[in-house]
């Protein structure tokens, strides 16, 4: 994990996991959050309600601190895949199925679980340092209007903050997630609204479209009106539905 040098108030002390845990006498499954922000900051809206809901149908919760600009690639998916390795280490101490944990992400933080999912390291059994034994691949991708790509319709401000202003066209190549879906990549859930002015609609659908080339299962939902960033999407009439549809779909995948 990359030494921390910089510490401002959207990165003191990160990365760091904010635990809610589900008490069961078996096992559970858990999901790790990344919430949105443009890689420059982290929404709390995305956070804490997300992790409650998560709770409230048996899965428990992390919540993931990611660093966030003036950091740049690979500092946030370097955090992400010690996220889900540290998870699937204490897995036993917090209850945790390690073979049902999933990755939840909103807006960039979509992104960043999406590059998780597709920039996928094996679990290495003789490895030296036990946290490297485990594989950070998430069971679940669940991915809510996502900034995917990053060629022509990425969100501006979230490249930005990942790569700087003139990103190299390997940097966008790599960070474009369509374009690293393999068979590997988890069974994905994806909604958006057909009208979000910040993130085009178009990055979950070429994902999508990158799933079925693969064969990997997946179900995509998309909304006709809704502004970015709408969480659980409480006070839209249409797209408030989309925690229901993910708890049936996470149900026929077995995971819950």
């Amino acid at each position: 994990m990359t030494e921390i040098r910089y510490e401002g108030i959207a990165n003191k002390n990160c990365p760091n996991l904010e635990r809610y845990l589900v008490s069961s006498k078996r096992a559970v499954p858990a999901m790790l959050i990344f919430p949105g922000g443009s890689y420059e900051m982290r929404a709390e809206h995305e956070g804490k309600p997300v992790a409650k809901w998560l709770n409230s149908i048996g899965i428990a919760a992390f919540i993931v601190n990611y660093r966030v600009a003036p950091y740049r690639h690979p500092v946030p998916l370097e955090d992400a895949k010690w996220a889900i390795r540290m998870v699937r280490h204490r897995a036993e101490e917090w209850g945790i199925d390690p073979n049902r944990l999933g990755a939840m992400g909103f807006s960039a933080g979509g992104h960043l679980a999406s590059t998780l999912a597709t920039h996928i390291e094996d679990g290495q059994p003789d490895a030296s340092d036990p946290m490297h034994q485990y594989s950070t691949r998430p069971d679940v991708l669940v991915l809510a209007y996502p900034v995917i790509t990053m060629r022509a319709q990425t969100h501006s401000g979230s490249r930005q903050n990942l790569l700087g202003e003139a990103p190299s066209k390997q940097q966008i190549l790599e960070l474009s997630s369509e374009l690293n879906v393999s068979n590997h990549t988890p069974p994905t859930f994806l909604w958006h609204t057909e009208n979000d002015a910040s993130v085009p609609v178009d990055n979950s659908f070429i994902f999508a479209a990158a799933l079925q080339r693969h064969q990997v299962p997946h179900s995509i939902h998309t909304f006709e009106r809704g502004e970015h960033g709408l969480g659980l999407a409480q006070w839209n009439q249409e797209a408030r539905i989309w925690p229901k549809l993910c708890e049936n779909w996470l149900k026929v995948r077995n995971f819950i």
